[in-house]
């Protein structure tokens, strides 16, 4: 009688576990394995993936960064504008450039000469709804022999000043002597220095707080330091006001107006009954500041939330052709013993490393940027430009790299919710 005898196969690595490998054994074989450390392994064996994830987050991080930083230094800009000006109106002569050109150099110091007969001081200063009036000079330096630097200089009464000393006392509060100036903060010199503008020597005496304006780099002194200083370029033989007697002409008129008094109407009731002049009430010259500011904000909020919304689809995507090629790899781990949450963990950690480290490369590069570039950006942007305080910057940078952060696991979540459910015999059967 024939006898058969059943064929013996060898243990599947996909069958249960049997005699050869007990499931003692695989536990044992995933304990030994340490899975806080996996995430990092992973990183560190695939530079290149690596790289590439930690750019988009980066990207996003630095539109971010930088971007809070310019429009927070365009709001301070426009808010130092506007504690810098007492006036309600600005009284210029008609004669003056164009209004733009005229409007940088009343509300921003950008170097500019005009003047008008400092008799129109008194008529203004009699027109209905007028409070108080002070003059000041305006005389704009030359490159040459004769000066430091080619600056506006700016000069004021001390004794009828309402616009100019509650601002400059935060940096200096003595009285001004005769040659004595005060400096923006970019100009060349400390306290004590001297200075010369068309062969006059000037003492600096004190460096004003930081405005993110071209009043940066400007000069204040009295009306007599301003007018001993036209005086001396004639004797240079530069004439920067032609046969005018220096003491018989002033450059604009600073007007307070009665309250209850609308400086619109102030303002136009001086157009109308002063010859030779143009009144503007300062309210209508930082409004259109105000909202250039408000469409530069806009413009690169939008542009931000674009490329944000961009990266952040190019990221799950990444992180999903990633996952489907990593589904031998999970197959592996959940053989040996790994739980899926385990596995979802694994998967959040790597993108939470490389979420970390972008952030804070955007971040540095977004410093760089803005910090090494702030002047240049006041320049392209034509608006007043202010760094905010270290305080606001930190936090910047810690809601940057919060936000950073929290993208990648985000991003990732997707596919490590597929990977943790993926089957392992079906997926290893198929290789």
């Amino acid at each position: 009688m024939l006898s058969f005898k059943r064929r013996q196969h060898p243990p599947s690595p996909l069958s249960p576990p049997c005699a050869s490998v007990s499931r003692i054994q695989l536990e044992g074989t995933i304990a030994t394995m340490n899975l806080n450390k996996l995430p990092l392994a992973n990183i560190a064996r695939q530079p290149g993936r690596t790289a590439g994830l930690a750019v988009l987050v980066a990207l996003l991080s630095f539109a971010l960064f930088a971007g809070s930083l310019v429009v927070s230094s365009l709001a301070n800009g426009l808010n130092s504008l506007e504690d810098r000006l007492g006036a309600d109106i600005l009284v210029a002569p008609s004669t003056a450039k164009s209004r733009a050109n005229l409007d940088e150099v009343l509300l921003e110091g950008v170097p500019g000469s005009f003047y008008m007969n400092a008799a129109l001081v008194g008529e203004v200063a009699e027109r209905e709804g007028v409070a108080a009036v002070s003059p000041q000079y305006f005389l704009a330096t030359v490159k040459a022999g004769c000066c430091s630097m080619p600056v506006q200089i700016i000069g004021f009464d001390p004794e009828t000043d309402f616009s100019i000393q509650p601002w400059v006392a935060r940096s200096y509060s003595s009285e001004l002597a005769r040659e004595d100036v005060l400096v923006g903060c970019n100009i060349t010199g400390a306290p004590g220095t001297q200075i010369m503008f068309y062969g006059v020597d000037c003492t600096i005496v004190g460096k004003l707080d930081e405005t993110g304006t071209a009043l940066d780099n400007a000069v204040f002194a009295t009306n007599e330091t301003l007018q001993d200083l036209i005086s001396g370029s004639r004797e240079q033989g530069i004439s920067v006001l032609a046969e005018n007697d220096p003491g018989q002409v002033v450059s604009t008129v600073q007007a307070k107006v009665v309250d209850g008094y609308d400086a619109d109407v102030v303002a136009s009731d001086i157009n109308r009954h002063v010859r030779g002049v143009k009144a503007v009430a300062t309210k209508t010259m930082t409004a259109s500041v105000s909202d250039s500011i408000a469409g530069a904000a806009g413009t690169i909020g939008a542009l931000v939330a674009v490329l944000w919304v961009l990266a952040i689809v190019v990221l799950v995507v990444a992180f999903g052709m990633i996952g489907r090629q990593r589904t031998k790899e999970f197959a592996v781990l959940r053989v040996l013993g790994a739980s899926r949450k385990a596995l979802v963990a694994v998967v959040l950690k790597e993108a939470l490393v490389v979420g970390a480290a972008g952030a804070l490369v955007g971040i540095a590069a977004g410093a760089i940027v803005v910090f090494a570039f702030n002047g240049a950006l006041e320049d392209a942007l034509g608006l007043p430009f202010l760094l905010p305080n270290a305080a606001t910057i930190a936090l910047f940078a810690a809601l940057t790299l919060a936000i950073g952060i929290v993208a990648g696991p985000a991003a990732s979540a997707f596919s490590a919710a597929r990977l943790s459910k993926v089957d392992p015999g079906s997926t290893l059967r198929d290789e």
